[in-house]
């Protein structure tokens, strides 16, 4: 696919850190170098490995990255609505958002950029078209699976991969969704989101991706997190049954 005739000048990539530090440098560099025209957005949680400092490094000379610098670790979904909303506040009409730690290929950026030119929301899915997942045990393989089932189940939405944390998103669709009064604040956060365009009747699509597990720092995922998660999926069902979810 050729990425010549993308709008990567008016597109942001929304990417939240804590303790990145491994990953920061090679990620910026690696996206940077794919797609010079595209924008890149951190927000940092008061990192205390010292991944915002590095990002400041290189900002002094690239005019097209950008810093949110919070006080504290504050949660992954409050940093992507930070994110969301000062992307917005920037002007751009595209927005992308991934992780830090290579589990997202940068290099599939683009699929998910063309795709968005007819579809308010495409998500990277680890699951359309077959499972391509690397280097995660089975246990963790077939826990994230039936959790899928589970909130297709409970949401009625018609995405294999509604956690999908690796999309890009039109700016119009997240003006439509109150990004204050979000209610998740953890890797339900993802289906959040999608759930709520969904909700909206957006366009969305899922393009299959290979996800990888980390190979530098750690993962932030726990079991306190999936069980909370599991909870998160039903008031999101049952608030839009009462007709407050959007």
């Amino acid at each position: 696919m050729s990425s010549k005739n993308l709008p990567f000048e008016k597109s942001c990539i929304v990417i939240p850190t804590y303790n990145e530090k491994e990953n920061v440098t090679n990620m910026i560099n690696m996206i940077f170098e794919l797609y010079p025209d595209i924008n890149l957005l951190f927000i940092d949680d008061g990192s205390p490995d010292g991944t915002a400092e590095q990002i400041e490094e290189i900002q002094k000379t690239n005019s097209n990255l950008h810093l949110i610098k919070r006080q504290g670790k504050l949660g992954l979904g409050t940093a992507y609505a930070a994110g969301f909303a000062k992307a917005i506040e920037m002007g751009f009409e595209y927005i992308v958002q991934m992780d830090c730690d290579f589990s997202h290929d940068p290099k599939e950026i683009k699929t998910l950029l063309y795709e968005c030119q007819s579809k308010d929301l495409v998500i990277g899915s680890r699951y359309v078209g077959g499972i391509r997942i690397i280097n995660w045990p089975f246990n963790r393989l077939l826990l994230s699976y039936l959790a899928g089932i589970y909130i297709r189940i409970v949401t009625s939405i018609n995405v294999l991969d509604a956690t999908g944390g690796f999309k890009c998103m039109r700016s119009d669709l997240l003006k439509n969704i109150d990004l204050s009064q979000l209610k998740s604040n953890g890797y339900i956060f993802q289906l959040e989101v999608n759930y709520k365009a969904f909700c909206l009747k957006k366009k969305i699509k899922e393009v299959p991706i290979t996800f990888y597990e980390r190979e530098e720092g750690y993962s932030k995922m726990d079991g306190g997190i999936i069980f909370e998660a599991l909870f998160s999926v039903l008031k999101l069902r049952i608030l839009n049954i009462l007709g407050k979810l959007v």
